[in-house]
């Protein structure tokens, strides 16, 4: 399938080295860890062990959290992973919806992102920027760093049109909606199902679930209440949540499993997520992967789950390849 990249999305994670071997092999242009530090390990650690192993994939963050490290933490380490990859990194940004929301706190404000990335861009071109009212810049001498100017392409996660405006200002690419200058990609989940397996099956499940269910996370976490108790079976997905916490508590909960693992309550609500979204026979999902071409994407980042991530990602590579 020409025109559209399939990479995947994976999280920082014991497999992580293993299954981007994998990817690699499997023909995947690219593999994007997650980052939310109150939900998975280091994505930087996990970045430099794959790179590594590998030796043509891309690697990309999807997405980092700029709060969770300082402007020049941050540099240092997308600095490493540019190194050890032989140029094969691109760091992508967002203003950590789920990340700051798991430990109480609003995400970033757009201006405060774009802050970040233009003061990142800054300092690996071996600019001076100022950080917290004060200059710096990469002192790194050389042998223990690249030399600066440092290529990798600064992304940005952003949806609406105060994201849209923002990504043409300061970034190199979009997560979000197609964007009219930018490559844009679309983290989308499914699963491609065995010859005569019903949509409905237990695999099936497992395979979408956790990606299919954040939609009531979401809805919780922005509207409270009203808002997730407006989706089917919300009502009783909170009240199960809510017995299990005080109000300033509950945010501990809310995101468990987050995208990779179903707690009971999440269970519950599989009979009300979609199963028909990237969900079908090789054909199927070819056809839907070539709309997403046309609707003006770059690049489709799939996010697998469920018992037997190695299957997902062989089983879709062969639909994109078929």
């Amino acid at each position: 399938m020409p025109e559209l990249e399939l990479s995947c999305g994976l999280p920082p994670g014991p497999d992580f080295a293993d299954l981007t071997v994998l990817a690699e092999e499997l023909g995947y242009a690219r593999v994007w860890i997650y980052d939310s530090a109150p939900l998975w390990e280091d994505p930087f650690v996990h970045l430099a062990l794959a790179a590594q192993c590998t030796s043509r994939i891309g690697l990309a963050t999807a997405v980092l959290i700029p709060d969770q490290r300082s402007v020049m933490t941050m540099v240092s380490g997308i600095a490493t992973i540019a190194r050890l990859s032989g140029g094969r990194f691109r760091a992508c940004f967002g203003t950590g919806f789920t990340a700051r929301l798991a430990v109480g706190q609003r995400p970033m404000t757009l201006a405060a992102l774009a802050e970040y990335v233009t003061a990142v861009r800054r300092l690996l071109a071996g600019g001076i920027a100022v950080v917290d009212g004060a200059p710096t810049r990469m002192m790194h001498a050389d042998g223990l760093a690249a030399s600066r100017p440092i290529e990798v392409p600064l992304w940005v996660s952003v949806f609406g049109p105060k994201g849209a405006a923002l990504v043409g200002e300061v970034a190199d690419g979009v997560i979000g909606p197609a964007h009219p200058t930018l490559p844009a990609a679309m983290i989308m989940s499914g699963t491609v199902l065995g010859p005569g397996e019903d949509p409905a099956s237990d695999r099936v499940a497992e395979a979408i679930g956790p990606w299919r269910v954040v939609d009531w996370h979401n809805a919780y976490a922005k509207g409270g209440a009203e808002a997730v108790d407006g989706l089917a079976g919300g009502q009783a997905w909170r009240a199960e949540l809510e017995a299990l916490a005080p109000h300033d508590r509950r945010h501990l909960l809310t995101f468990e499993g987050h995208v990779t693992h179903l707690p009971m309550r999440d269970r519950r609500l599989l009979e009300h997520v979609d199963r028909k979204t990237m969900v079908g026979d090789r054909a199927r999902i070819a056809r839907q992967l070539s709309r997403l071409s046309d609707a003006g994407y770059s690049e489709v980042v799939y996010t697998p789950t469920g018992p037997d991530v190695a299957r997902e990602l062989r089983e879709f590579a062969s639909a994109y390849y078929q």
